[in-house]
């Protein structure tokens, strides 16, 4: 590898990867380059010393860095904790004013026909991305970090500009992958769990009556769908299924993620509508015409109402089906989100009456109860279709066992449900795994609570985020330790419940399953 220059500035790099190559040798590369630059570079396995603990040094290296260098391979892009790693960079530069840290992905013999899970799509959306296809390609893509180092343009980094020029290696910002839609068959070759289900996976598993009661709604005039579960329940799959339902009917269908939306949108109201109605435009592939129905003599609410009422609405001449995801993030600021909420509940209720409004159709989805005061007359989550996702039951583990091609009995599909409860997730995990042979039902329960397990990496996100509130650490660690059900402080139930780490039973909670209770006696040091 060529002698790269020293950049005008000393930088800080966070290098994310995967402990196996080619993510483990690239990293290593990029790293002894880095530091042989004059920059400082953290690699967790270089630079976590023995017995230090890693989720506060990962926290403290993140929060520090400049840029962050984010290898994807298949093996990343399906990582808990790389789309962690990348969740919480991307908050804190949105939260930055010096637009740090700096984001810089790599696809590692990754193809742009390989799709992202569906998280780490919304975060990189707009984030220039390149690839690394062998060691040749190393010291281009070096130089292109070094050259725009040193040209010191943070702000156009941040913006997703790495390297507009032309060159053998530049490629636009990654795709979004296409739904097939051709039907599943009863038994597929094991497809490794990473968040959405495609539309024709042979892997969803339906939960009577709720798919059919969703898509009888979806077609009412003015209707609103309102879908709540904990992280990794299969909501954002059953969204899509609504709204593929609602296409099926040629209605317009538009889904929109909360997390796609910068951090700062979220500081004022006014930016946050203009965002929300701009967003909805796009997709609708309509001109922005924010600047004419915007005026500042109306207030915001009345301002949003308007450029839906009298512009988009009218422009479309079918229903329009919009999925609003990731609601949650909204919860976090309460001085928008009972205005929003608001305004939404305000066109449910005009549907009733006014024929432009029953053109429109809400489904909306979040993780936990809504903790934020709103008047009862005011909120969208008191009326509309409720819909709680439940865990599978046993007879849908068992039919999603034999779509993975395993001749399973009831007495082993207990045995799996004992550790991992029903969680749509947990389950599909390790059935994929068992289903490639990488493991035996009884090995995967022996290892399953520990680091050793297929289990490793979302626990350790799990960790990592408790380690970040010590409030909440404290908090699951008394619920483990007790094998009664235990009540908690209200905030501190609501955001355990989002995570999907407890089940309620009726005011108090137990851990949702076998796995965490292990898990996290053992991390947390339950005595």
């Amino acid at each position: 590898m060529p002698t790269l220059p020293a950049a005008s500035k000393n930088a800080r790099f966070f290098i994310s990867y995967r402990s196996q190559d080619p993510d483990l040798s690239l990293a290593h590369n990029f790293y002894e380059a880095l530091k042989a630059a004059g920059h400082e570079a953290f690699m967790a396995g270089e630079s976590i010393r023995l017995g230090e603990k890693w989720p506060q040094r990962i926290d403290e290296e993140l929060k520090l860095c400049d840029y962050f260098l984010l290898l994807l391979s298949e093996r990343s892009a399906t990582s808990e904790m790389v789309t962690e790693e990348v969740r919480q960079a991307k908050e804190l530069r949105d939260g930055s004013n010096h637009y740090k840290p700096v984001i810089l992905p790599i696809r590692v013999n990754f193809p742009w026909s390989k799709p992202l899970n569906y998280d780490l799509r919304g975060y990189l959306q707009q984030v220039q991305q390149r690839e690394w296809n062998s060691p040749a390609d190393t010291p281009r893509i070096l130089q292109e970090i070094f050259s725009l180092l040193t040209d010191g343009d943070t702000k156009r980094l941040a913006n997703g500009e790495m390297g507009r020029e032309e060159s053998s290696y530049s490629f636009p910002s990654s795709p979004f992958h296409p739904l097939t839609l051709s039907p599943p068959v009863p038994v597929a070759e094991p497809e490794l769990p990473e968040g959405q289900v495609d539309l024709a996976s042979a892997f969803y598993i339906d939960r009577p009556p709720i798919e059919s009661r969703c898509y009888e709604a979806i077609l009412k005039p003015g209707s609103l769908i309102r879908i709540k579960a904990p992280r990794q329940m299969g909501k954002t799959s059953l969204m899509a299924r609504i709204l593929h339902q609602a296409s099926q009917q040629d209605y317009l269908t538009v889904p929109l993620s909360f997390q796609l939306a910068d951090g700062k949108v979220f500081a004022d109201l006014d930016k946050f509508l203009q965002w929300f109605c701009a967003s909805v435009g796009r997709r609708l592939r309509l001109p922005n015409k924010l600047a004419d129905y915007w005026d500042v003599i109306f207030g915001s609410k009345d301002n949003c109402t308007a450029y839906f009422e009298e512009y988009l609405l009218p422009e479309i001449n079918q229903p329009l089906a919009l999925g609003l995801d990731e609601v949650d993030r909204i919860f976090q600021h309460p001085e928008i989100a009972a205005d929003f909420f608001g305004l939404l509940r305000a066109w449910h209720e005009d549907a009733k009456n006014r024929d432009i409004w029953k053109k429109l159709r809400l489904v909306v989805v979040h993780s936990t109860e809504v903790y934020i005061p709103m008047n009862i007359n005011q909120s969208p989550f008191n009326v509309g279709l409720p819909i709680e996702l439940p865990e599978f039951n046993a007879q849908q583990v068992l039919d999603l066992a034999r779509r993975h091609g395993l001749n399973w009995s009831f007495t082993q599909v207990e045995q799996l449900m004992a550790m991992v409860g029903g969680h749509p997730y947990l389950v599909r995990v390790a059935l994929y795994h068992i289903a490639r042979q990488d493991t035996t039902l009884n090995l995967l329960l022996q290892t399953a609570p520990t680091e050793a397990g297929p289990y490793s990496d979302h626990l350790r996100r799990h960790l990592w985020n408790l380690e970040q509130r010590p409030e909440l650490a404290a908090a699951i660690k008394k619920v483990v330790a007790n094998t009664s059900p235990v009540r908690l402080d209200s905030i501190q139930c609501f955001k355990l419940l989002s995570m999907g780490l407890l089940q309620q039973q009726g005011n108090d909670v137990t851990p949702r399953c076998n796995l965490y209770r292990q898990y996290f006696c053992d991390r947390l040091r339950v005595r």
